[in-house]
């Protein structure tokens, strides 16, 4: 059955009472890829990560919980009701340091170069309008040799024909891969699924067309 356009809409920028009740739903929709997707992020304590679409807050409090008192974990989403709803879920975490929630495109992420160990980013793609922008502003704020999780709904799946395709665009999971290696990621993997979800992985190396540098302090 195909997703009305307007549930759909909600689903790329939830908003209002109907924004919340399907951030809700995605939540445990969405719980064993993002769990998945942290399993394959292999965080160690202190690491500093960035969930891209940070949506209901769940992967943002396991990953702090996972990264331990000397990490920290940044949460970005384009949504403000989703920004309200992770809030209300980290607050403790927000308190303590530990957790950082910001309204925010991943087009134009506000955090300086290399920035983080490891990124991850879950059912996104599809809103990019250039995905290739996006991941290497990804690429931008991950430190060298960081790793990154993406996943996806990919085109040939039957999942992704209940969408309409005025709101989401899906990719092949040759595309992705391609797209990955185009922003510059390296170690590339898309072989890896959860249920119908296809998961992702690369690397930033060393850009050998720059030249070395300190790197920008921390924020």
């Amino acid at each position: 059955m195909r997703r009305p356009e307007f549930i759909a809409r909600q689903s790329r920028r939830p908003r209002g009472v109907l924004g919340w009740l399907i951030g809700h739903i995605m939540s445990f929709e969405t719980a064993s890829t993002n769990g998945q997707a942290l399993a394959l992020l292999e965080l160690k304590a202190g690491d500093r990560v960035l969930d891209v679409g940070c949506g209901h807050g769940r992967t943002v409090e396991r990953a702090a919980q996972m990264v331990g008192e000397d990490g920290l974990v940044v949460g970005i989403d384009a949504s403000d009701e989703m920004v309200r709803m992770a809030t209300r879920r980290c607050q403790r975490l927000i308190d303590a340091g530990r957790v950082r929630l910001t309204l925010a495109d991943s087009a134009s992420i506000p955090y300086p170069d290399e920035s983080f160990d490891k990124v991850v980013t879950v059912h996104t793609i599809y809103f990019w309008d250039d995905p290739r922008r996006h991941l290497r502003e990804l690429y931008r704020v991950m430190r060298v040799g960081g790793r990154l999780v993406v996943g996806f709904h990919a085109k040939e799946t039957a999942v992704a024909a209940g969408f309409p395709d005025s709101v989401y665009s899906f990719y092949r999971v040759q595309e992705v891969g391609g797209m990955l290696r185009d922003a510059g990621f390296h170690d590339v993997d898309c072989g890896r699924s959860v249920g119908q979800a296809t998961l992702g992985c690369a690397r930033r190396s060393r850009d050998t067309t720059s030249p070395a540098s300190d790197g920008p302090s921390r924020p």
